[in-house]
């Protein structure tokens, strides 16, 4: 549901396996952010899993992230959002007029260990702080 329908603002993270940057992307938004906005995350090309050394680096922030799906990324995912964010999808990404697209330049925590996941989490982690508080408080009915 986008913000014309529920009210509640929706983001959209999106990178090409949609197992590590957008699933801890969207980990951050939903535990900060709460009910105050609808997430999700989807993949160009998504994998087969989560990579499980980005679940363990959000254990350790507190936030489990290891029931999450990698999700095909789709025109309706894009078309139901109010803000999309890619993080390296490149092409890939279907652009509909009046939607705010952002673009984050983050390194892929794919084959990379710990420590580099770790920096990858933290400046997510602040991007997502930032972009929460940009986001219009969702819109009461009646």
């Amino acid at each position: 549901m986008s913000t014309a329908s529920s009210g509640t603002p929706s983001v959209l993270f999106v990178c090409v396996h949609n197992a590590g940057r957008s699933q801890m992307a969207a980990g951050f938004l939903r535990h900060l952010g709460g009910d105050r906005v609808d997430v999700r995350s989807a993949g160009s090309v998504p994998g087969d899993r989560i990579n499980p050394v980005a679940v363990q680096a959000m254990r350790e922030a507190g936030i489990d992230i290891a029931g999450q799906q990698p999700t095909m990324l789709t025109p309706e995912t894009v078309r139901e959002s109010d803000v999309v964010i890619t993080m390296g999808c490149g092409d890939a990404c279907p652009v509909f007029p009046g939607k705010r697209y952002l673009d984050w330049q983050l390194d892929d925590p794919a084959g990379q260990g710990i420590d580099a996941v770790r920096r990858i989490r933290d400046e997510i982690e602040g991007r997502v702080r930032a972009l929460l508080a940009e986001l219009p408080p969702p819109k009461r009915e009646g």
